[in-house]
């Protein structure tokens, strides 16, 4: 019995280092026969695969079911998470408001007081024409769009022109259905401005830069990158308080302004009539000199 174990041990043992001798080889051919086929008749390498992720694929199907869910769950926590902040915010934000409504309702009634103390007579009542802009001049030594508002629709020359970021610029040139708007860019647009924080008045002048100078600002001016600049009022141009820019820098003596309008999204803006005469505005004397003409 231990004879024949040995003679089966000592036969098994050729045949098996053989066949591992050949395994890599026949694995190669398989290999190299697949490819063969598979370049022969892709129909029926097409419909192999076919067939065989039509068996895998609801496998898959069941297999990713509770991945999915499971991804849904933690979106929903992370939405209740962020709801929950976010009504935190809201509610802070509603305490806020209510404090500064009381506190706009305080300075109504004073003001409200204040006029009929002083017998101020009221501002000229404020009224906008809204227009969409359609066409860009703007280059090197110009800036200025067209906007499809005219004089048939109220557009008056030197009227202000606002969108919903602050000043874009002033009305220069009005035809029917039609007019121009110099931006506060333009190397000939200037805009009596003041600083909000100091109350320092100063011109803002174009010079055809992203970013416009302010001039003529008091020797005891201490203006800072940030401070916001508004339109003083002054000249009878605009109202005061229109949200202009703040300050970019200062370096030297020059203080530059960024804009707080995005002229490259400017679609739409609104040209303001407060019923004051601008300085653009033809003195009387030069009107009456070209009529006789």
């Amino acid at each position: 019995m231990k004879q024949r174990s040995g003679a089966a041990t000592r036969f098994a043992s050729p045949v098996r280092a053989l066949a591992q001798r050949f395994t890599y080889m026949l694995l190669v051919a398989a290999a190299f026969l697949l490819m063969i086929v598979g370049k022969a008749d892709n129909v029926i390498v097409e419909k192999v695969r076919t067939a065989f992720s039509d068996q895998v694929a609801p496998l898959m199907d069941v297999l990713s079911r509770p991945v999915d869910r499971a991804a849904q769950f933690v979106d929903e926590a992370r939405q209740f998470a962020d709801l929950r902040a976010e009504n935190a915010r809201l509610r802070e934000d509603h305490d806020r408001l209510m404090k500064w409504q009381l506190i706009a309702r305080q300075l109504d009634t004073e003001n409200q007081a204040l006029r009929k103390l002083l017998n101020l007579a009221p501002n000229p009542q404020l009224s906008f024409i809204s227009g969409r802009v359609v066409s860009d001049s703007g280059g090197a030594f110009a800036h200025s769009v067209l906007v499809v508002a005219g004089g048939r629709d109220g557009v008056k020359k030197g009227q202000a022109v606002i969108t919903g970021e602050g000043l874009a610029g002033r009305i220069v040139e009005v035809g029917e259905r039609s007019a121009r708007i110099l931006l506060l860019t333009d190397i000939n647009s200037r805009i009596p401005v003041m600083i909000e924080r100091t109350g320092e008045r100063a011109l803002l002048a174009g010079d055809n830069s992203p970013e416009p100078r302010l001039l003529y600002l008091s020797p005891d001016a201490n203006p800072a990158p940030g401070d916001q600049i508004v339109t003083s009022g002054h000249g009878g141009v605009f109202i005061p308080g229109l949200p202009v820019g703040f300050v970019s820098t200062v370096e030297k003596g020059i203080v530059t302004v960024h804009p707080y309008v995005n002229w490259e999204r400017m679609d739409y803006v609104r040209l303001l009539d407060y019923e004051l005469p601008g300085i653009l505005l033809r003195p009387p004397s030069y009107a009456q000199a070209e009529d006789r003409r």
